[in-house]
């Protein structure tokens, strides 16, 4: 059934090309985007029964409104299937959050941008990577999700590299970071289980954070040891503190849970041997490859400038 659209439609001469003409809008990330056509819409909406008139939020700086519809109309943009729109929906419904401070992660002159973390059983239905290069390249789910919240962010909340958007680096994760954890690896609550939501539910968290820094340790067979190797790194003078995410891999995380440890125990050891981070402030999970003894750490803008926001995809 056809949609009856609200967003303004672009009519393009039938010898422009219109991958070209998105660019001239200007309403890419810098690389090529779908051509958002009536029926690629339509078919984006066909992911969700809310209404395309639905308003989800009004997006800062600019305040646009973030509908159904031209939030589909960006996932459509962004290579997404019709599956991922409820994902892209929630993200969108979290990164409006107050205490989210969207408009700060838009305009600071930090580095900071909106990361997503999905949890529960969505993630296999969907093939949402939370193993090999999890921040990496390689999979469709991953990097048009983000992508699409990003696109939102520009599109609709005035975002502009700039202009409103102040960022003096910015950092690869701006274009798209979606990934997932892997919670099966071990008998550890995982992420969204920890902010109050059972483990059958589906989630979104979203996290203003930075560049993810690799944390190499390759020497350390206790958990002392590694998790003295990730409080060092956390603990540089550059790293602004507050609010960070910590992605304990594979190998660090077996040793740490045969040494008895849970995520509660780790949070308080590193809040005990830093003197910048307090354990509400620590968000874990656990991902990436099977081997190799890293794990990696993206550090927040600060608290209390934003915090982390899950929602319950509906």
């Amino acid at each position: 059934m056809s949609q009856h659209f609200q967003s303004k439609q672009v009519l393009i001469n039938e010898v422009d090309d219109p991958i070209e003409a998105c660019y001239q809008e200007g309403w890419t990330d810098g690389l090529p985007v779908v051509p958002p056509t009536p029926e690629r819409v339509e078919r984006m909406l066909s992911g969700t029964d809310q209404s395309p008139n639905e308003l989800i939020a009004s997006l800062p700086p600019k305040w646009g409104r973030a509908t159904v519809e031209k939030i589909a109309i960006n996932a459509v943009m962004a290579g997404c299937l019709p599956e991922y729109l409820p994902v892209v929906l929630t993200g969108v419904e979290a990164i409006a959050s107050e205490e989210f401070n969207l408009h700060g992660v838009q305009v600071t002159t930090s580095h900071v941008s909106p990361i997503l973390v999905i949890n529960g059983p969505i993630r296999k239905e969907l093939d949402i990577n939370d193993g090999f290069n999890l921040f990496g390249q390689g999979w469709r789910a991953n990097a048009t999700i983000g992508r699409a919240i990003r696109l939102v962010c520009t599109n609709i909340g005035g975002g502009l590299p700039g202009e409103l958007d102040r960022s003096a680096f910015g950092h690869p994760g701006k274009i798209t970071c979606c990934i997932a954890e892997k919670e099966e690896a071990f008998d550890w609550n995982p992420l969204h289980v920890e902010r109050g939501f059972r483990k059958e539910n589906n989630t979104v968290t979203v996290f203003a954070g930075s560049s993810p820094q690799s944390v190499n340790d390759h020497g350390s067979n206790t958990t002392e040891g590694i998790l003295n190797t990730l409080c060092q790194n956390i603990s540089s003078p550059g790293n602004s503190g507050g609010e960070t995410l910590i992605v304990i891999g594979i190998e660090h995380a077996k040793t740490i849970s045969e040494d008895g440890y849970t995520k509660s125990d780790i949070r308080k050891y590193i809040a005990e041997n830093t003197d910048k981070y307090n354990e509400s402030d620590l968000l874990l999970m656990v991902g990436g490859g099977p081997a190799g003894r890293w794990s990696m750490v993206v550090p927040g803008w600060g608290s209390p400038s934003s915090r982390a926001v899950t929602k319950l995809i509906r």
